[in-house]
C-alpha cells in the first residue's frame, strides 16, 4: 500500500492547478445538480402558452377561489390591449366626426385699419356686389311662361328690334310734323281706352304708323286714316274680338268711308310686307317690370304711364330703341316711387343697360309727367288719373331727375 508520501507530489500538483483555475476545480468536485423546479413540462402549459400553476397542496375552498381569481386576472390582462385598441378607434372616429373649431380670426394690424379708413375718406370703398335675383323662379311650373327659353327669346328681341324698318322720317314728310304725329297718337290712345283694348294693340298700332310713315309720303288729310287702319290691323293681330269697321268710322266722326279704311289697310300691309311680329316696347316693359323686384300694381301702372307719355313724343320714339325706352320708363318709375336703389344689378342684367345710359331718356319722361296736367294733349293723363290705374298721374314727379324743359317738343 502506498504511503501518503507517495501521493504528496500529485496532491501538490492538483492544488497548484486549483489555485490557477479554481472554478474548474470546483466543477470537477461538484456533484450534478438536480431538478430545482425551473423547468416546466410541456403538459403544464395552458392554452395561451403561459405556465400553469403547479398544485402541490390540497385544493381547499379558499384556495380554489384564489385560483379562479388568478385565472380571471390573466384573462383581463389578455383582453386589455384589445379594449384599448377599440377605445382608440372610437375616440378617433369621434374626433373625425366632431366639427373643427373655427380658427381665430387674425387681429387687424394698425396699418390695415388706417388704410381702410383712408379708402373710406377718399370714397373708394368696395361695396358688396348686388345679387342677381331669379325673377322666373315663381313661374317654373307655368308652362306658358317658357322659363327654359325666355332669356333666349329676349336676346332675340333685342337683336331684331331695329329690323322693323323704323327710321327718322319727319324730314321726308313735307305735309307733316312732330306735333301732328303727337296729336294722332294722343287720339289713338283715347280710342284704345274707349274700346278697352289690350295694351299690346296700342303699342303695335303706333309701331305700324311710324313704320308706314317712314316708307311712304302721306298727305295731312290722310294721316288720321293711316292711324285708323293701323289700329284695325293691330287689333286683328292681337285681339280676340277686334272692333268692327263701322265702329272705327263712328269714332272718327265719319271722316272716312268703309272703302277708304279697307283700302288703306291693304296698302299698309303691302308696304310693310305683312311683317307684324315685331318687338314693340310692350314686350320689353313686361320683362323689365318683372325684373324690378319687388314689383306691384302701382309700379306697373307708373311704368306704363311714363312709357305712353314717351310714345306721344316723336323725339323719344326715334331717339331711343324700344328696349331702351322701356328700361328708361322702369328707371324713372323707380325714382318716382322712391325705390332704392334706383337701378339694381338684376335690372342691369336683364335689360343690358346701366344707369348712366338711361338717365337722359328718363329725365325727359319725368318732365313729361310734370307737365301732363297742363298740356293740351291729355289722353294719357286722363287714362292714368283714373283710380282703376292707381291714379299714378297724380303722383309727384321724381325730383332727382327733373330738369327744365328746353329744346324739346311743345305739346
Amino acid at each position: 500500500m502506498a504511503s501518503n508520501e507517495t501521493f504528496l507530489p500529485i496532491q501538490q500538483a492538483n492544488r497548484d492547478v486549483n489555485q490557477k483555475h479554481p472554478v474548474q476545480g470546483e466543477r470537477r468536485n461538484r456533484r450534478a445538480l438536480g431538478d430545482i423546479g425551473n423547468l416546466v413540462p410541456a403538459s403544464t402549459l395552458n392554452e395561451i402558452g403561459k405556465p400553469q400553476l403547479q398544485i402541490t397542496r390540497p385544493i381547499t375552498r379558499t384556495f380554489r377561489a384564489q385560483l379562479v381569481a388568478n385565472a380571471q386576472a390573466v384573462d383581463k390582462n389578455a383582453k386589455k390591449p384589445q379594449e384599448e385598441a377599440s377605445n382608440a378607434d372610437v375616440a378617433q372616429k369621434k374626433h373625425e366626426e366632431t366639427p373643427r373649431r373655427k380658427l381665430k380670426k387674425p387681429t387687424k394690424s394698425l396699418t390695415s385699419v388706417l388704410t381702410a379708413r383712408s379708402k373710406v375718406a377718399c370714397g373708394i370703398t368696395t361695396r358688396p356686389k348686388d345679387p342677381i335675383i331669379n325673377i322666373d323662379q315663381s313661374d317654373i311650373n307655368n308652362e306658358l311662361a317658357e322659363v327654359e327659353y325666355v332669356e333666349d327669346i329676349y336676346k332675340f328681341y333685342k337683336l331684331t328690334e331695329t329690323e322693323g324698318g323704323l327710321r327718322d322720317y319727319m324730314n321726308s314728310q313735307p305735309d307733316l310734323n312732330a306735333k301732328m304725329r303727337a296729336i294722332l297718337v294722343d287720339w289713338l290712345i283715347e280710342v284704345h281706352r274707349k274700346f278697352e283694348l289690350m295694351p299690346e294693340s296700342l303699342y303695335l298700332t303706333v309701331n305700324i304708323v311710324d313704320r308706314y310713315l317712314s316708307m311712304r309720303t302721306v298727305p295731312r288729310k290722310e294721316l288720321q286714316l293711316v292711324g285708323i287702319s293701323a289700329m284695325l290691323i293691330a287689333c286683328k293681330y292681337e285681339e280676340i274680338w277686334p272692333p268692327e269697321v263701322n265702329d272705327l268710322i263712328a269714332i272718327s266722326d265719319n271722316a272716312y268711308t268703309r272703302e277708304q279704311i279697307l283700302g288703306m289697310e291693304k296698302a299698309v300691309l303691302g308696304v310693310l310686307g305683312w311683317y307684324l311680329t315685331v318687338p314693340t316696347p310692350y314686350v320689353f316693359l313686361v320683362r323689365y317690370t318683372k325684373a324690378s323686384v319687388p314689383s306691384d300694381v302701382e309700379m306697373e301702372n307708373m311704368v306704363f304711364f311714363l312709357t305712353e307719355l314717351g310714345l306721344v313724343h316723336y323725339s323719344i320714339v326715334m331717339g331711343n330703341s324700344h328696349s331702351k325706352l322701356a328700361a328708361s320708363a322702369v328707371y324713372a318709375a323707380r325714382c318716382t316711387l322712391n325705390k332704392t336703389p334706383a337701378w339694381t344689378g338684376t335690372l342691369k342684367y336683364h335689360t343690358g343697360y346701366c344707369e348712366d345710359e338711361l338717365r337722359n331718356c328718363a329725365k325727359s319722361l319725368v318732365n313729361f309727367h310734370a307737365c301732363a296736367s297742363e298740356t293740351k294733349l291729355k289722353a294719357v293723363y286722363r287714362k292714368y288719373v283714373n283710380p282703376e290705374k292707381g291714379a299714378v298721374a297724380l303722383f309727384p314727379p321724381a325730383r332727382s331727375l327733373m330738369v327744365e324743359l328746353g329744346g324739346g317738343e311743345s305739346s
